[in-house]
């Protein structure tokens, strides 16, 4: 539990907005509409931003946008996988023109298409302030049997301009009378860095678990390769990383004469997420890693998580992991899987 704690506390702090900054961004939607307000970012088509007179931050449909103007820096990313830090202007354009958002930044100014920019991060001299992140819990307890269910999860992202670094912290419980409680914790942390070919990377991951229901007291893995975008829209993106990978998995005393097992594998990794305007989106994680130094042994790991909007920063989660083993020990389980759901809060971009 120290554990858990410890990693909700540091997600808390990320979430403390230390100054936020005045509301000087200037909106002009396709309707005529004049906003001024903080723009946070833009995800999934959504723009964030928060107005004076608006209680929490505002979804913004991202083609209904005609004009934006902001002295703030933002990490720009487009369609075609470029990326751009700088202050955000709209220039003046034909009627028939599509809307052009220019970015500037270090003397220079790019003018990109509205519709192929995805993703602005803003970004900050404020170590902190560049963080992005999510929190969830959900608790279920039955007096007849006296059962109690939880779950805790959060996720934090922190953008530069050519590489990102990705944390989540997931940490499950199911104990009820008569029955020895059942506990799952996860802890995966990864890199990104953009190569100069469009929607090309490197990446590096390191992911730790343990669970009961498999006897693992802890498996570390450790791996990284080359990833591609695949998709990169207003509505999906979908990715995909292949290299090699060490895992290691120190499995609970039992009869079995396995105390520790050492693997070399390949690691296939993919992240997915797909987004419908400010109300639902689902993002699905998974890994393949058949071994090479034990040919035929493969694992698999998956999470899944599928969010609606309830108001401003608050949704409510239904998620799903999984963890397969098709040679487990003998005497241990080769499979571990379940499901939860409760409320989440986003914070930072959004």
């Amino acid at each position: 539990m120290d554990i858990r704690l410890l990693v909700l506390t540091l997600v808390l702090l990320f979430a403390v907005r230390l100054n936020a900054r005045d509301k000087t961004d200037v909106l002009v939607m396709t309707n005529g509409d004049h906003l001024t307000c903080e723009v946070k970012g833009l995800d999934g088509g959504v723009l964030y931003a928060s107005f004076d007179y608006i209680d929490g931050t505002a979804s913004v449909n991202w083609s209904k946008v005609a004009r934006l103007e902001s002295s703030q820096l933002f990490v720009v990313r487009t369609e075609g996988g470029e990326v751009y830090t700088g202050t955000l202007r709209t220039p003046d354009v034909a009627a028939d023109r599509p809307v052009k958002i220019q970015v500037l930044g270090a003397g220079k100014k790019d003018s990109l298409d509205r519709s192929q920019i995805v993703q602005m991060v803003a970004t900050s001299d404020r170590f902190w302030q560049r963080f992005n992140g999510e929190i969830n819990f959900g608790v279920i307890y039955s007096k007849g049997n006296e059962s109690t269910q939880y779950s805790l999860g959060s996720q934090a992202a922190y953008v530069r301009e050519r590489w990102t670094a990705m944390a989540n912290f997931n940490s499950s419980l199911s104990s009820s009378t008569g029955a020895n409680a059942s506990t799952r914790n996860s802890f995966n942390f990864g890199v990104r860095h953009f190569l100069p070919w469009n929607n090309w990377f490197y990446a590096g991951t390191a992911a730790f678990l343990q669970s009961s229901e498999q006897g693992i007291a802890l498996q570390s893995t450790v791996g990284g390769g080359i990833g591609r975008y695949l998709k990169n829209t207003n509505h999906m993106d979908i990715a995909l990383v292949f290299g090699p990978a060490w895992q290691n998995t120190d499995y609970k005393k039992s009869s079995a004469a396995v105390n520790n097992q050492n693997l070399v594998a390949a690691i296939f990794y993919a992240d997915a997420r797909l987004f419908k305007f400010s109300k639902t989106n689902l993002d699905v994680t998974a890994a393949l890693l058949p071994a090479l130094s034990d040919p035929g042994r493969v694992r698999f790991n998956t999470d899944a998580s599928y969010y609606v909007k309830i108001i401003s920063n608050l949704k409510w989660t239904l998620s799903f992991y999984g963890n397969w083993d098709n040679r487990p020990p003998p005497g241990f389980s080769g499979s571990d899987y379940g499901t939860s759901s409760g409320l989440s809060w986003t914070f930072g971009l959004k």
